[in-house]
């Protein structure tokens, strides 16, 4: 656990390809999607929260403190990693990094944390983001506090939305991770995809 790093969980889009709803909440395994992230995310960091929008007594029973978009409207992504970085800048003062972890990604890797902060610091890099087998998947990063008002600014002035977009604008590694046995970052974007997500959990890392 290291305590200078505060988890952001992202669930605050509104789940059209699921159906509308909180798909995190959706079960795998007899689980929810949420605590099986829960699980594997905790160990990693200090502070752990839920970025939500709507009603927060949803997730009561998860324990999690919920953090609504500071910025209105569902501005995607980049909403809701401005929203941990003003958290963390405010509650945190010691805070390095926030890292921003989709809620939809059962399988996020045990060292997601330390990989990432060791490659950032190893490069001298702003920010660092994952792939798998060579694909980017750039919700899924390491954000230090310090560039929340250069993210504020490019969210709410010149309304950028794509977080590649604004990762370009700064120094940016990238660690790639194994898809064997699963994808790490496999997500459940779709009904479809609870299925194959059910398939893979016999393949899952311990």
């Amino acid at each position: 656990m290291d305590e200078t790093v505060v988890g952001f969980l992202l669930a605050g889009g509104q789940s059209r390809r699921m159906g509308g709803g909180d798909k995190c909440l959706r079960e795998l395994g007899g689980r929810t999607i949420l605590s099986r992230i829960v699980e594997r995310l905790r160990p990693q960091v200090g502070p752990l929260l839920l970025n939500a929008n709507g009603d927060p007594e949803r997730f009561r029973s998860t324990g999690l403190t919920v953090v609504a978009d500071v910025v209105e409207g569902f501005a995607g992504p980049l909403a809701g990693i401005l929203t941990g970085l003003r958290w963390a800048a405010e509650n945190v003062p010691d805070c390095n990094w926030v890292v921003s972890v989709p809620t939809d990604a059962p399988f996020v890797p045990l060292d997601l944390v330390a990989r990432l902060r060791e490659a950032a610091e190893r490069e001298g890099a702003d920010l660092a983001r994952v792939s798998s087998a060579g694909r980017p998947h750039p919700v899924v990063g390491l954000w230090p506090p310090r560039l929340a008002d250069a993210l504020a600014g490019a969210l709410v002035e010149e309304d950028i939305r794509k977080i590649d977009v604004w990762t370009a604008r700064h120094s940016l590694v990238t660690v790639d991770f194994s898809i064997e046995p699963v994808d790490p970052f496999f997500n459940a974007n779709k009904l479809e995809d609870l299925a194959e997500a059910e398939r893979l959990l016999a393949f899952e890392n311990p």
